[in-house]
């Protein structure tokens, strides 16, 4: 993503928020409608990937137990909470990365979870918020969750990549599809934070200063919207 398009995002985080993000559930319950149109869209494969992505968000619950999910999800930083964390991030990682210019044929397009599977590729805001979306289904509490725009250095890009905050003043787990492994942001000098944004809000680097509300950023919104159509096919 270029410069110019990250600081009309920052511009558009200004506008004031007109309506509430609806609360999304059954990220994986795909309808034969939504099954059906992912397969003109993107093949004949489709179908098969939308089930790999539901059997993965399935296992994880299944392995997990409703008890043991419920429990790391609650612990602070504990070994069960990362794995779970990590878990999420190999399945994304899996499927190769396409810059929107190759994949979507337009220089910058926002994919729901279901199209960056169906399509199997994605670029960094595809990962990012297949991820936040997966925890979210998960039962992972939404404030913990933030979708945050970072520079990276070693890459030399604007980038993007999801944080995990066990608690509001933790150091927070980075998901990204440029390092496998779920690091904590401390070990990860190589991202410079910018912003960063969920449901409910969005705050500049400092984590302290809000500068209204996510839905203000019209790609988010679009995503949002899709994901509601798709729902309802």
């Amino acid at each position: 993503m270029h410069r110019q398009r990250l600081t009309c995002l920052l511009s558009l985080c200004a506008v004031a928020l007109l309506a509430a993000l609806p609360v999304w559930s059954g990220l994986t319950d795909f309808s034969p409608g939504l099954i059906d149109a992912m397969q003109k869209r993107f093949g004949a494969e489709a179908p098969r990937r939308l089930q790999l992505f539901q059997s993965a968000l399935s296992k994880i619950r299944r392995d997990a137990g409703a008890d043991g999910l419920r429990a790391a999800i609650q612990t602070a930083n504990g070994k069960a909470e990362l794995a779970l964390l990590q878990k999420v991030n190999d399945f994304f990682n899996k499927i190769p990365y396409l810059t929107d210019q190759e994949h979507w044929g337009v220089p910058d397009y926002w994919a729901t979870p279901a199209e960056m599977v169906a399509s199997w590729g994605g670029d960094c805001e595809d990962y990012a918020i297949a991820k936040y979306m997966s925890l979210k289904e998960l039962g992972f509490p939404v404030e913990r969750l933030r979708i945050t725009y970072v520079r990276a250095v070693k890459i030399g890009e604007t980038h993007m990549v999801l944080a995990y905050y066990p608690f509001p003043s933790a150091d927070p787990l980075i998901l990204d599809n440029l390092v496998d492994e779920v690091q904590a942001a401390s070990l990860r000098t190589d991202l410079i934070p910018v912003y960063s944004f969920n449901d409910e809000d969005l705050w500049l680097a400092s984590g302290v200063n809000r500068k209204g509300g996510a839905s203000t950023v019209r790609l988010w919104r679009e995503v949002i919207d899709r994901m509601e159509k798709e729902k309802r096919m």
